[in-house]
Order: structure tokens, then sequence, then C-alpha cells
């Protein structure tokens, strides 16, 4: 009780009671929001001083039933709509929120019981113009599909060079899975753009920065992703976010980003940079090379070398952004065009 009473002591400049709100978009996961909701009944944050809001997003199980009727002590207020993305979704969510701070988490997410508290507490520790993120962690109790599994070493991965200075919080490690931010600046920028279904998060993030806001990250706000995803579904999300750094580039007035992406290219290693020189424009190839890569994926052989299958998965993933950026841009020549010229500079 001393703590608490400390903490709001010291917030109480910037937050009044029932002043915050979690924000979870939702669609076709019943069976999950149980697990999430009992989760947020155990917060350590006084739960008469949050609310929740779920978006259901034109789910087509029984989504909207559970949300009708379920009995809990949470401040819980259920949004339903056709389903339009989950951009469309947070937007519906915050501008329904009584809060002040919104934490987004995704309906995949278990929270750790001071989630909210570590959200805050960073809030109070950095002020009002902050973006905070924490880890969407890897549970010990699931068992992921290889490319889960490799997805998640990779935010491992930027979450340990951060947490060792090697890299710095930036836009670029904005996931909406587990971030919180005052709802001012939301509402400064618009929210989120709905026509993205893919990396709107990140959209929203570049947009943040050029407000001047500073992304921090908590590494005590943990998040546990239950992630479940079909291959197939996997495989799409690449080639969306290569799209819509094309996209942001030349509609967004991010001008900054793809001189950048060009530019890491050159550092990738050997072997994406071959795939993508060879299956740019030959989508036959690339079919063929993908199915190859996922067999190795999937391997029970394969699977007991983790490099092998960590290999495979960052060949796939990283051909896959780079083709959707060539196919956005026109072809394979406008590609290395950019390549050739982030060279030059």
């Amino acid at each position: 009780m001393i703590r608490w009473a400390q903490l709001l002591h010291d917030c109480w400049g910037l937050y009044n009671l029932m002043d915050i709100t979690v924000v979870i978009p939702t669609y076709n996961r019943v069976d999950r929001l149980p697990i999430l909701l009992s989760a947020l009944e155990q917060q350590d944050f006084p739960m008469d001083k949050f609310e929740v809001i779920i978006v259901s997003d034109g789910a087509t199980d029984a989504t909207n039933e559970f949300l009708q009727t379920i009995n809990t002590p949470l401040h819980l207020k259920p949004l339903i709509q056709e389903n339009q993305g989950p951009a469309a979704a947070r937007n519906y969510g915050w501008q329904s929120a009584v809060g002040n701070i919104i934490v987004f988490i995704d309906d995949d997410i278990v929270p750790v019981p001071n989630l909210i508290t570590e959200h805050l507490l960073w809030h109070e520790k950095y002020g009002e113009n902050v973006v905070v993120f924490g880890p969407m962690a890897t549970p010990d109790d699931f068992d992921m599909s290889p490319w889960i599994a490799w997805e998640q070493a990779m935010l491992q991965k930027q979450y340990d060079a951060i947490g060792n200075n090697t890299l710095k919080p930036s836009a670029r490690q904005f996931y909406t899975g587990n971030t919180s931010l005052a709802r001012v600046h939301l509402e400064q920028v618009g929210g989120f753009d709905a026509r993205f279904r893919r990396a709107e998060d990140l959209e929203l993030s570049y947009r943040l920065a050029d407000q001047g806001l500073e992304f921090v990250f908590n590494a005590k706000a943990i998040g546990y992703h239950y992630a479940e995803r079909s291959f197939n579904s996997w495989l799409a999300i690449p080639y969306a976010y290569g799209q819509n750094d094309v996209i942001f580039t030349r509609e967004k007035g991010q001008t900054w980003l793809l001189p950048r992406v060009f530019q890491e290219f050159g550092r990738r290693h050997f072997l994406i940079r071959f795939l993508t020189w060879l299956c740019l424009d030959h989508e036959r190839l690339s079919k063929y090379i993908v199915g190859f890569l996922n067999a190795i994926v999937l391997s029970k052989f394969f699977i007991k070398r983790r490099r092998w299958t960590t290999m495979a998965c960052s060949a796939i993933f990283n051909l896959r952004y780079y083709q959707g950026m060539a196919n956005e841009l026109g072809g394979r020549h406008y590609f290395f065009e950019g390549i050739k010229e982030a060279k030059e500079e």
C-alpha cells in the first residue's frame, strides 16, 4: 500500500483516477480472451483505476456473445464493429476511452501482473512526450511453429541489443502488441491510418517520431506472446511490410526510409542478397525456393539444428520483404537502381 500511495502521489500531476485505458483489438480468438482477461484481473494496479476496451473487429466466432455475457470485476467496455482491420479497431478503442494514457496490447498477449504499473512508471519517469513499449516475450509453456519461434527470436535479439545499449529504442521497434502513450498524441496525429492492415503500427510510430516523441523500452513491462499463424499467413507479412515501406516513403513523407533499407541491404548475408537477385520478378522460381526452404524449416532433422532453421526462416522472410518492395516499386530494375543510388551516396 505504501508503494501504491507513493506511486499515485508522484503521478498525480499527470494522471487522475480511471485515467488508464487498455485497448485490445480482437478477431476470432474467443478461446484466448478469458486468459487475457484473467491476467488483467490479476494486475497489481488498482482495478478501479483502469478500464479495458476490447474491440471485436467483425468476429465470426463466439467472440461477440462472450463479450456481451462475460462476468468480470474489470471495468470492461466491449465494442463491436464490422471487419475493418486492427488499425480501425484500435482507433475505435482509443477514441471511446476514458483514459489519457492508452495501453495497447494484442489479444494473443498475456500480461504479467505488473505490466500496467510498469507502463505508468515509465510515463512518470520520462514525462508525457514518450512512447513506452515492453517486450513481447516468448512463453515457456507454448509450442510455437518454427517460423513463429524464429520471429520471437528476432524480437528477443532486438530487446537484448537495447538492454546492452547497442541499439537505441526508436520508432522501428514500435509494435502495438505491448505499448502505451498519451491519448493527446494520438489525437494530434489522427491515430492509425486504417488503410493499412500490416505495419499500421510502424506507420503511426513514424508520424509520432516526426512530432518529436521519444521511444523508451521498459524490460519489466512483459507481455507473453502466444502467437499462432499458418505458414501462408506468416509469408504474407514481410511482403506487405515491403510494399508498405515503399508507400510510406512515397505517400507518407518518410523519405528517409527506403534509402536506409537500401543501405541495410548491402549488409545482409550473401545468401539473402543472392536469393533476392535470383528471385525478383521470377515468381515461379521464388515459389520453388520458398518451398524448399520451408521443407528445411519443417524437417525433423534440421529442427534439431537451430542454425539451419534460423537461416532458412531469415532467407524466406527477407526474400518476401524485398519482393514486396520491388513489386511496389515497379520491378527488379527499380529495386536495384535504389541499391545502386544508396551505394553512391
